[in-house]
């Protein structure tokens, strides 16, 4: 039990507050994220005790976690990846004055996500890490086609468009280097080409950098939103999920938990999986895109549980699962700790005060969310003028920093412009985005699965058969696809309805005022 008394020490207890609040900064800043931070900080931690300094990353990882989502929320602008499908939902939430309930909906979810995750890395990390030895390449191509499957739910009234959104975002994802070969596909021989095209200039351009012009064009308002902002307390968000969603909560967190142990995956798998889900098998799917809490709860609850489940393959296996957990694993390195099986029972004491200190970072998160919840919902009060050159500058700051390099500038303004045509020609931005995150998972799983099989002299189709896995993430495959297509095609005809509607609605306005 001396780690319980590590734990509430005056000095730790400040090192994971420190860390939270570092981490949800992070966070807030488009294009930074959980990497860049704990990356930040990695260097204050070489004079500090092993668990002080997990403790410290730790804390950046979870608060990142949930940072990401209040720009999302208030401006259309996630600050990391995992925060993308929330701004699908918190954006219109803030346009109807209801900023400061997304703001709630989001830290609740989060908290109770991230406590999820980390309730189940403390709880069963042996077991779960000798799963995810068991996934493949063949189980990660049939994870990511079961993501791109969502890509007909997302596509909302237009299933041609959102389908077309999606094969571009995947197209996008096969320029640069080839993952097998590293040979250049589809660069033109422009060098800045070269290394691909990143995820955060895509995300950044496409929400933030699209809504900011958007903003700009718009000359009849001078602030984000003239709908006045109604006030709620976070004991009655609480209430309200634990009393109305509490199986969606339960359901997106063991989503976020699973994709998370699986290495690679990561939480901007796990946050559009979740949300697609809550998509598909809602009762009121035409709600979706126009703030409904429920993507918020999913997609958050996904995300911050995702990173529970990412520390799993990390010290059950010494496999890092995301470019965080990387970090962390020089982090443990650098302290003398070599993740892995032999890390119990050497170094016992530190992994499990890391693992209940974890738990401390997502009471801290709540703690500082409700505290910055008032001062980030005033964001939205702010005049535009202000705002867009502001959050613009930010924008080109964050995107530049994940690379140092400027073509990540123009990127963000291409991207920018293309979202712009999006919302202009009302084509879903999400498809692009999860076929940019889902094309290289997709593309290495099936093609390193074929190689296998060739080698061991078999079709891809009987490689899949003899893997029990795989067979059962087939049949998930299956099952979502068509529940997918099933539900566009509902929204397609609700569409078809409210449009006739609103027609009806419009001819009669006209013959009245010419009476």
């Amino acid at each position: 039990m001396d780690f319980i008394l590590a734990l509430l020490s005056i000095d730790t207890i400040l090192i994971v507050i420190a860390g939270t609040l570092a981490g949800i900064v992070v966070g807030i800043l488009p294009g930074l994220g959980g990497p860049t931070g704990v990356a930040l900080l990695l260097p204050f931690t070489f004079s500090m005790s092993p668990v002080n300094a997990l403790l410290l990353l730790g804390g950046v990882y979870m608060g990142s976690s949930y940072g990401g989502s209040v720009t999302a929320v208030l401006l259309n602008a996630p600050g990391t990846e995992a925060a993308a499908a929330t701004s699908l939902e918190g954006y219109p939430l803030m346009k109807q004055g209801r900023a400061k309930e997304a703001i709630y909906l989001s830290l609740a979810s989060s908290f109770m996500g991230g406590l999820f995750g980390v309730l189940v890395l403390l709880f069963f990390t042996p077991v779960l890490g000798r799963i995810a030895l068991k996934f493949g390449p063949p189980e990660m191509f049939l994870l990511a086609m079961t993501g791109i499957a969502i890509i007909a739910a997302l596509a909302g009234r237009n299933l041609a468009k959102g389908l077309a959104a999606g094969a571009a975002g995947v197209l996008l994802s096969t320029v640069g280097p080839d993952p097998m070969s590293g040979s250049s596909r589809l660069t033109f021989d422009f060098l800045p080409l070269e290394a691909g095209i990143q995820l955060v200039p895509c995300l950044v351009g496409l929400f933030a950098v699209a809504e900011m012009l958007s903003l700009a064009l718009r000359a009849e308002s001078s602030r984000l939103s003239d709908v006045p902002q109604q006030d709620i307390t976070l004991l009655e968000v609480f209430r309200s999920i634990l009393a109305k969603k509490p199986f969606l909560l339960a359901k997106s967190s063991v989503i976020g938990t699973i994709i998370g142990i699986m290495p690679g995956a990561g939480a901007a798998v796990a946050c559009f999986i979740a949300y697609g889900e809550a998509l598909r098998s809602s009762k009121h799917p035409e709600q979706y895109g126009k703030g409904n809490p429920e993507g918020i709860i999913a997609a958050e609850s996904a995300n911050n549980a995702a990173v529970g489940g990412a520390l799993v393959p990390l010290l059950a296996l010494g496999i890092p699962g995301s470019t965080t957990c990387a970090i962390l694993f020089g982090a443990l390195t650098i302290h003398g700790l070599f993740p892995g099986p032999r890390l119990f029972v050497e170094h016992g004491e530190v992994v499990y005060t890391f693992m209940f200190g974890m738990c401390l970072t997502t009471f801290a998160m709540l703690i500082i969310g409700r505290v910055g919840a008032n001062s980030f919902a005033k964001i939205s009060d702010v005049p535009l003028k202000i705002l867009v050159p502001v959050v613009l500058l930010l924008c080109f700051v964050g995107a530049y920093s994940v690379r140092n390099n400027s073509f990540d500038i123009v990127l963000t303004v291409a991207f920018g412009l293309l979202g712009l045509v999006y919302k202009i020609s009302g084509i879903p931005v999400a498809p692009t985005v999860l076929g940019l995150i889902l094309g290289p998972i997709c593309e290495v799983g099936f093609r390193q699965g074929l190689t296998i099989a060739q080698a061991q002299q078999m079709s891809m189709f009987s490689y899949v058969l003899f893997r029990p896995l795989s067979v059962i993430l087939a049949v998930l495959f299956a099952l979502v696809l068509y529940t997918s297509f099933k539900a566009a095609k509902a929204q397609a005809q609700l569409g078809k309805i409210l449009d006739q509607k609103e027609k009806l609605a419009s001819d009669d306005s006209e013959r009245a005022t010419s009476k």
